[in-house]
């Protein structure tokens, strides 16, 4: 349980208090935040709430967005991110890059992102935080992430200390250069975020995780992978599901601490 952090989005409709309070009642040591919804409690009240209930933070989504042929308000906004993070404690900050751009140009998108980045880098680096970058499926790649491989997200990575890798299960299990590349990043590994893959996927992909253990993802052997790299960082469990964000969130909290148990520990 130590190492096991739940994801706000997997709550989604729960204010940050009300995923503080339900993080101490069930023993969980660590939450993932939203900055949206950071922003609605309050920055520095967030911080205290948090530091307050003796939680750590294991990471801040999201920054990123990288991609537009004008991204100099993007930068902007992504320092703003980087001080956030800062400000919450956390080391790191996942960077959901953005999808191709409206002039269609995807290797173009590519490089504004390796760009942005490397702008960023050094003011990451004087803030303490990592920026992570999340490589994401295929299928998201128009709207979200033009990053669709670790080996595209580390390619960029490895030319600067202050960036890593979100090695989040929906966005990679499908890979099939993933044991390398999993290999390959060792202490890039920044994240790790668990969930499962559903069949049949719903209208809107986005929303096709589920529990551990609930669909086609081997979590035990991706597990088993990232930790022989020697990554010791939290374990996020992040959740997209239309009838979960439905649920009782108490009840949701349970379920994850018990597939946490029973599917994702035993690897570790």
């Amino acid at each position: 349980m130590a190492r096991l952090s739940l994801n706000q989005a997997t709550i989604k409709r729960a204010t940050v208090a009300e995923v503080v309070e339900g993080c101490v009642r069930h023993g969980i040591g660590s939450i993932g935040l939203w900055r949206e919804p950071v922003a609605d409690h309050g920055l520095e009240r967030t911080a205290k709430l948090v530091a307050d209930a003796g939680l750590r933070v294991s990471s801040l989504c999201r920054g990123g967005f990288l991609t537009a042929v004008d991204n100099s308000a993007a930068l902007d906004d992504n320092r703003r991110a980087i001080d956030e993070a800062a400000a919450l404690r956390t080391g790191v900050l996942v960077m959901v890059v953005g999808g191709v751009a409206g002039d269609k140009d995807l290797a173009g998108a590519r490089h504004r992102v390796a760009d942005a980045i490397a702008e960023l880098s050094g003011y990451a680096a004087q803030a303490g935080v990592v920026l992570a970058l999340e490589p994401m499926h295929p299928v998201f790649c128009a709207d979200r992430g033009v990053l669709s491989t670790l080996s595209q997200a580390l390619d960029i990575a490895e030319r600067h200390d202050s960036v890593g890798v979100v090695v989040d299960a929906l966005h990679v299990w499908w890979d099939p250069d993933l044991d390398a590349q999993i290999a390959r990043a060792g202490p890039r590994i920044a994240s790790y975020q668990v969930c499962d893959w559903l069949t049949p996927v719903p209208a809107d992909v986005l929303l096709g995780r589920g529990y551990p253990g609930d669909g086609d993802i081997d979590l035990g052997r991706l597990t088993r992978q990232v930790a022989a790299t020697g990554y010791a960082g939290d374990v996020e469990v992040e959740i997209f599901n239309a009838g979960i964000w439905a649920a009782d969130f108490d009840e949701v909290i349970a379920e994850v601490v018990r597939r946490y148990h029973s599917i994702v520990e035993p690897a570790l």
